[in-house]
C-alpha cells in the first residue's frame, strides 16, 4: 500500500503540507554515481518527490499531524530532504498542539547519502523530544517493512506502537541479519511477544483503533483524580484476619478484568516494558471513564514480574506527561521472587514503579481488590488515595511467611493473620487507606468523602 493509499484508508480528510521546492540534489552530498537517476526513477514510479509526506488529518473525529512513508521511493529510506520533512511535521504538531501519527514503512537510512543520511536520526530524535516536552502524544503504525533507524526513532520511540499483521519489524533489515536468526523475532507478532509493540491491528480495524487512541489521549483541562471503582462483590467485612485472607484468595472473587470492564466505556491496551519482556498478569492501558481519559495499571492476582513493573512505570510516566489521571488496581500475593525474576532486575523494576508514582504530578487513585502482598503490592498504591474492597487485605507480609520468619508452626498462621491487622477495617483504622468499598456503600466508611458534583473526587 502506497503512502497516499494508507492515508486514504485511515483518515477522513488530509491536507498536505508541502515543503518549498528545492533544486534537484543531483548525485547527492557524496557524489554517488547514478543517485540522481535513481531518485528520478523513483519519483516517476511513485509520483512523490521524497520518501515522506505529511499534513493535517482527521481520524475518527480527532485532528492530528499525519506522517506517511512511501516505501516505493528508494525503500522509504531517510535522507536529508526526508529529514527536513520529518522535522517540519514535528514542528507543525507543536505549533498546532496536535498528536503526531506516523505510518512507517522504511528500510532505514539512505546509503547514497552516507553519514548525512544517518544523522537525520538525530534530527528526528530531537524533534520527538521537543514534542514530548510539549506534552503531546506520538502514535506509530509500523507497516511492512519497518527497519533500521526508522524503527529505532519514529517507530519504537513513539508512545503507542501499533503494527500491521505479518509486518517485518526490527532494527536489522532482512538482508543484514545474522545467518540462522529466528525470523519470528523480526515480525510484528514477535515484537509484540517481546514487549516492543502495544498491539497488532488488522488493516480493517486500523482507522477505528487510531480514532479511539486519539480520543483516549486527548486531554482538556487539569487532571482530576479518577473516581474509585464501585464494588463488584457482595462480600461483607471479615471477622478475622484469616477470613480476610481467604476472601481475598477466593477463586470466586471479582478480578481486575471485571473491574476494568465495569469502569470504562472503552479501553485500549499498552503492552510490554520495551526491554524485551511483558507480564500477562498485568493489564495496562488508557480508557475512557465518563468520557474522560484515565490510564490504568491493574494486577490480576499473580506474582508481578519485573517486566510488569517496568510496563507500569512506562504507563504512569506517559500519563504524567500527557496530564492523564491514573487508576491502579492492586491484587498480587507479591512480586515474583524466583531466580529468573532476580536476574531480570526485580529490585530495580519495583524501585522504578515506586518512583513513578511518587513523582507523578497527575493524581493517582488506587483500589485494592484482592491480595495486597507486601512491597510488590505497595509499589502500585497511591500514598494518599488508596481504597480497599471488603474482600481484600493488605499486609507487610503474607501470614504464612510471617509465621515462618517468627518460627511459628502452621497452627499459628491464623493467629498471626490477626496480629498483622490486615483486614480492610483494620487498614482504615490504622489510617493506611481512605475508605472501604463494599456492599454497604463507601460514603459511610470514607474518611474523606468530599466529592465533585460529577462524581469525581474533589
Amino acid at each position: 500500500m502506497s503512502a497516499r493509499e494508507i492515508i486514504a484508508a485511515v483518515a477522513g480528510n488530509f491536507t498536505e503540507h508541502r515543503p518549498p521546492r528545492r533544486p534537484a540534489p543531483g548525485d547527492g552530498p557524496l557524489g554517488w554515481a547514478g543517485y540522481g537517476e535513481s531518485r528520478a526513477r523513483a519519483a516517476a514510479r511513485t509520483g512523490e518527490e521524497e520518501s515522506v509526506l505529511h499534513g493535517v488529518a482527521a481520524i475518527g473525529g480527532s485532528s492530528c499531524v499525519l506522517v506517511s512513508f512511501e516505501f516505493g521511493f528508494l525503500g522509504g529510506s531517510l535522507g536529508g530532504h526526508a529529514g527536513d520533512r520529518l522535522e517540519a511535521a514535528y514542528a507543525l504538531a507543536r505549533e498546532l498542539r496536535l498528536p503526531l501519527v506516523s505510518l512507517v514503512a522504511t528500510g532505514g537510512s539512505r546509503m547514497q547519502e552516507g553519514m548525512i543520511a544517518l544523522t537525520q536520526l538525530q534530527r528526528v530524535a530531537r524533534a520527538s523530544a521537543l514534542l514530548r516536552a510539549a506534552g503531546l502524544p506520538q502514535i506509530a503504525v509500523v507497516r511492512d517493512p519497518t527497519a533500521g533507524g526508522g524503527w529505532a526513532t519514529l517507530g519504537a520511540g513513539s508512545d503507542v506502537v501499533l503494527a500491521l499483521p505479518g509486518a517485518q519489524v526490527g532494527f536489522a533489515g532482512s538482508r543484514v541479519r545474522p545467518a540462522g536468526a529466528d525470523p519470528y523475532a523480526y515480525t510484528a507478532e514477535g515484537q509484540w511477544a517481546a514487549g516492543q509493540i502495544d498491539a497488532v491491528v488488522p488493516p480493517e480495524e486500523l482507522p477505528g483503533t487510531l480514532g479511539r487512541w486519539l480520543a483516549a489521549l486527548t486531554v482538556s483541562g487539569p487532571a482530576q483524580p479518577a473516581p474509585v471503582p464501585g464494588p463488584l462483590s457482595a462480600a461483607g467485612l471479615p471477622e478475622t484476619g484469616w477470613e480476610a485472607v481467604e476472601q481475598a484468595r477466593s477463586a470466586a472473587r471479582p478480578r481486575a478484568a471485571a473491574y476494568l470492564d465495569a469502569y470504562f466505556e472503552d479501553r485500549l491496551p499498552l503492552s510490554g516494558d520495551r526491554c524485551g519482556g511483558s507480564d500477562p498478569g498485568l493489564l495496562c492501558g488508557v480508557g475512557l471513564h465518563g468520557g474522560r481519559p484515565v490510564a490504568y495499571v491493574a494486577q490480576c492476582g499473580t506474582a508481578t514480574l519485573p517486566a510488569g513493573y517496568r510496563t507500569a512505570s512506562r504507563v504512569i510516566a506517559l500519563a504524567d506527561r500527557l496530564g492523564i489521571p491514573v487508576l491502579t488496581l492492586v491484587d498480587t500475593p507479591g512480586a515474583a521472587n524466583d531466580a529468573e525474576a532476580e536476574r531480570a532486575g526485580a529490585g530495580a523494576a519495583i524501585a522504578g514503579t515506586f518512583a513513578a508514582i511518587a513523582g507523578a504530578r497527575v493524581p493517582v487513585t488506587t483500589l485494592v481488590i484482592g491480595e495486597g502482598g507486601s512491597g510488590g503490592a505497595l509499589a502500585l498504591a497511591a500514598p494518599d488515595n488508596t481504597h480497599v474492597t471488603a474482600d481484600s487485605y493488605f499486609s507487610v507480609i503474607a501470614p504464612e511467611q510471617a509465621a515462618a520468619i517468627l518460627k511459628r508452626g502452621p497452627d499459628q498462621v491464623r493467629s498471626t493473620a490477626d496480629q498483622l491487622r490486615l483486614r480492610p477495617q483494620d487498614l482504615l483504622e490504622l489510617g493506611v487507606v481512605r475508605s472501604v468499598v463494599g456492599p454497604a456503600g463507601r460514603e459511610d466508611r470514607d474518611r474523606s468523602a468530599r466529592r465533585a458534583d460529577d462524581g469525581w473526587l474533589a
